[in-house]
């Protein structure tokens, strides 16, 4: 046991003198007097478990401050993985968004290209239909007098009709034929219905094929 002043007691518990005497009063520290002065006993093994007591408190509370510090730097990483994951996916939602919106394009066009090619079509048939009806024969039997009255009118008539007119020899006729047959397709001065052309001289000029 080591004998110690009061002032040697505070200071070796890092306490105050009233702290030292209010343990003394309540029996938590042996007091024994000398010449007439309170002498603290201390147990050495005691001091230097409550020592280490302090140390091992010590340390635990700053291993619990790094653990709190690298738990906040790995919740402050989480946390930016998460915001940089939803603008990737905000990215994402608003490309898919853009190619819906330029597939309904392409699909509105594709229809409305159907539309029309359903129109000529249609167009065409009926075209053919009047032609192949009676009234039409009759007119392929018109004198040449009545296919010019028509030319003058400016309506759409048919090649060889029109090339009556011009009175060509055959070998002509057949190859201005030939020429037309080659760029009917092409030329969208030449329609065809059927296996017949058509020409419209009011709308056009066909100097170049004849």
């Amino acid at each position: 046991m080591k004998k110690v002043s009061v002032g040697e007691a505070a200071a070796h518990f890092g306490v105050s003198k009233e702290a030292i005497h209010n343990r003394i009063r309540r029996g938590s520290l042996e007091v024994v007097m000398e010449n007439g002065v309170k002498m603290i006993l201390l147990d050495a093994s005691k001091s230097v478990a409550s020592r280490s007591k302090r140390n091992s408190s010590a340390k635990t509370s700053q291993n619990d401050e790094r653990y709190y510090k690298l738990l906040q730097e790995q919740n402050e990483k989480l946390q930016s993985r998460v915001d940089t994951l939803e603008n990737e996916t905000r990215s994402l939602r608003d490309q898919k968004e853009l190619m819906l919106i330029e597939e309904r394009k392409k699909i509105e066009q594709i229809y409305k290209e159907k539309d029309e090619q359903l129109k000529n079509i249609l167009s065409t048939l009926s075209s053919q239909f009047m032609l192949s009806s009676p009234e039409a024969k009759e007119v392929e039997t018109v004198e040449v007098v009545e296919i010019e009255e028509e030319i003058k009118k400016s309506k759409p008539i048919s090649l060889k009709k029109y090339l009556k007119t011009m009175k060509l020899s055959d070998k002509k006729m057949q190859k201005i034929e030939k020429k037309f047959k080659k760029l009917a397709k092409n030329d969208n001065r030449i329609t065809i219905i059927g296996k017949k052309y058509y020409i419209d001289l009011d709308k056009y000029d066909y100097s170049d094929l004849f």
